[in-house]
């Protein structure tokens, strides 16, 4: 048994009267004429939601009991603050490559596409590869033969994101405009710096 204090009644009553407060400044920051732009907005949400889990958890620990609404937590505004069923969902993903071998990645840009010059160099000639590569295989494919195009995996990252269904070609000009990581469902990282740690650990 843990020798820890308890939390008493009393400060669960405290943590309800911070709440309550909390709320009036909530609501007089946010009803402000400069609200939009107001630092004090930003600083009213984080001391509400500050004081929201602190009276959850005592509630819970006195009474077992929960507050019916959720707060972002240690999150804050950054939490996910899109739909529970949303109608489309929006497959955002970055890979980065290290062009480790550029005279392989021109050679089998060149078994592909005739009209490239052999043993091209320079800027222009890596660039003509990369777009003749991309426009051949999936990117899922280049990933797995990375090392045979002559390209070195970097970080990677994949974001599924809850999105409105939109019409075809619709958002094509500006396809990474919307990126709201307030409607981010999920995300996976690939990157060494996750193995470092691990083997630190």
């Amino acid at each position: 048994m843990s020798d820890a204090a308890q939390p008493t009644i009393a400060e669960v009553r405290a943590a309800a009267e911070a709440v309550k407060a909390a709320i009036d400044r909530h609501l007089e920051a946010v009803s402000s004429p400069t609200a939009g732009d107001d630092p004090a907005v930003f600083a009213a949400y984080e001391q509400l939601a500050s004081a929201a889990i602190v009276y959850d958890q005592l509630l819970y620990e006195v009474y077992d009991e929960v507050t019916p609404f959720e707060v972002p937590g240690d999150e804050g505004p950054g939490a996910y603050n899109g739909p529970d069923q949303p109608e489309a969902i929006s497959v955002l993903i970055r890979r980065d490559y290290h062009i480790a071998d550029p005279k392989r990645l021109r050679a089998q840009a060149e078994r592909l596409d005739s009209t490239l010059t052999p043993g091209g160099g320079g800027a222009g000639g890596v660039n003509a590869a990369i777009g003749v590569l991309f426009g051949e295989f999936e990117p899922d494919e280049i990933a797995a033969r990375s090392e045979e195009f002559g390209l070195e995996e970097g970080d990677s990252t994949l974001w599924v994101s809850a999105a409105e269904p939109t019409d075809p070609g619709e958002w094509l000009p500006e396809p990474f405009e919307n990126a709201d990581p307030q409607l981010l469902i999920c995300r996976f990282d690939v990157s060494e710096v996750y193995d470092d740690e691990e083997s630190e650990e």
